[in-house]
């Protein structure tokens, strides 16, 4: 079957040009991984603005503030501007663990299940088993993709939270950005929790002091917009008519995200460039070497009343069999690579690769462009020869 696909005497060729595409794939599916992971960090910061009490509290996330009362929720729920606010409980898996920005933490979410997701990029977390979250579960939870792999967590399955045992009803479909390190609960749940991380908390909570309840125990919320409204206006607009709180601007925060994975994207340039680098001098040196190896049979050929034009069409139909087969068996081994490497780390919650369809279309593409240049380049040169002289020099 290959033998009738691939021309005589080409496998050497084919499978030097696999090493150089599957080289050019790799690296690029690192890259697209990168690209991903900034691109939904991105998305997911600018679909919501995030408040938080002022302080900083036992709470985590992208503000990492203390308290943040019922009544100051009422408060922004009336600022002009403003479409839904959802109070969210959000605490690191781990004490021992930074409160900073981040977005591979482990977290835990606890969220007001009776307010629809304020986040405009993310009106429902996509559930790749069981469902998601109602108003009435409790003591149930729902894992993203990284944290599941990570434990082995499957639906019917029981995560220990803080000693207290939740039943998973559902493990997020792969988002590449924050969710996927999420253990998300009711609000109830969470503020359960964080009642017993927090013997401070308890006594506050327990004695009624200030006029606190439960109802008030919020790390922060999520603010959603009404169309056509400015993110960065309403955010600022909150900060200025809502007392005691910490108010992210969305749009300065993507750009503090930007700027924190700079290193990263010039990371990513240099895969690229070293990608196409490695893959193109191997494809195109690969086949002219190929096509000048054969300069005796083209000279005979030639000699025998060939046209450059017929000896063109020949060369090229040859280099783009040789290409696409390079090039697949270049993929083949770069998903064989990809997949070993991720399995490995998948169990820690990690993914290196990314093996997009534009990914492997752009390879293509690109295979069958360079062979077709580097074919063509091979036979014009053979073409100014004579006969003779191309006989000659394949002796």
């Amino acid at each position: 079957m290959l033998r009738a696909l691939l021309p005589r005497g080409y496998l050497f060729t084919v499978l030097g040009i696999a090493v150089g595409m599957a080289g050019l794939v790799s690296l690029g599916a690192m890259a697209e991984r990168i690209t991903r992971f900034i691109d939904g960090g991105d998305r997911f910061v600018l679909g919501q603005i995030s408040v938080a009490g002022e302080g900083m509290g036992m709470g985590t996330g992208f503000t990492a503030g203390g308290l943040l009362p019922a009544a100051r929720i009422a408060e922004i729920a009336h600022v002009p501007g403003v479409a839904a606010v959802q109070a969210q409980v959000m605490l690191p898996l781990s004490t021992t663990t930074s409160h900073f920005l981040t977005l591979t933490q482990e977290l835990i979410l606890g969220m007001d299940l009776s307010v629809p997701m304020p986040n405009r990029h993310y009106r429902a977390l996509p559930v790749r088993a069981g469902r998601f979250l109602r108003p009435d579960d409790r003591r149930a939870v729902v894992v993203g993709a990284d944290f599941a792999a990570s434990r082995g967590l499957a639906v019917g399955g029981t995560l220990p939270l803080g000693s207290l045992p939740f039943t998973v009803i559902g493990v997020l479909d792969k988002t590449l950005t924050a969710p996927d390190r999420f253990a998300i609960v009711s609000i109830e749940d969470a503020r359960d929790l964080w009642l017993r991380r927090d013997p401070l908390l308890v006594q506050v909570f327990g004695s009624g002091a200030g006029g606190l309840g439960r109802r008030d125990l919020n790390s922060g919320a999520a603010v959603g917009w009404a169309p056509g409204v400015d993110p960065d206006i309403l955010a600022r607009r909150i900060q200025a008519e809502v007392r005691g709180v910490n108010v992210t601007i969305p749009g300065e925060l993507s750009r503090l995200l930007r700027t924190s994975t700079a290193f990263f994207s010039a990371l990513l340039f240099g895969l690229g460039a070293l990608g196409l680098v490695i893959g193109g001098l191997s494809l195109s040196n690969t086949v002219t070497a190929a096509v000048f190896e054969r300069i005796r049979d083209f000279g005979i050929k030639r000699a025998l009343g060939a046209t450059d034009l017929q000896l063109l069409g020949e060369v090229l139909g040859e280099a783009l069999r040789v290409s696409v087969g390079g090039c697949a068996g270049g993929m083949a081994l770069a998903l064989a690579l990809g997949f070993s490497v991720d399995a490995r780390v998948f169990r820690e919650g990690q993914q290196l690769f990314l093996f997009s369809p534009r990914l492997l279309l752009f390879a293509l593409g690109f295979a069958l462009l360079l062979g077709t240049l580097a074919a063509g380049y091979a036979t014009l040169r053979i073409a100014r020869l004579s006969p003779a002289e191309a006989i000659r020099r394949g002796s």
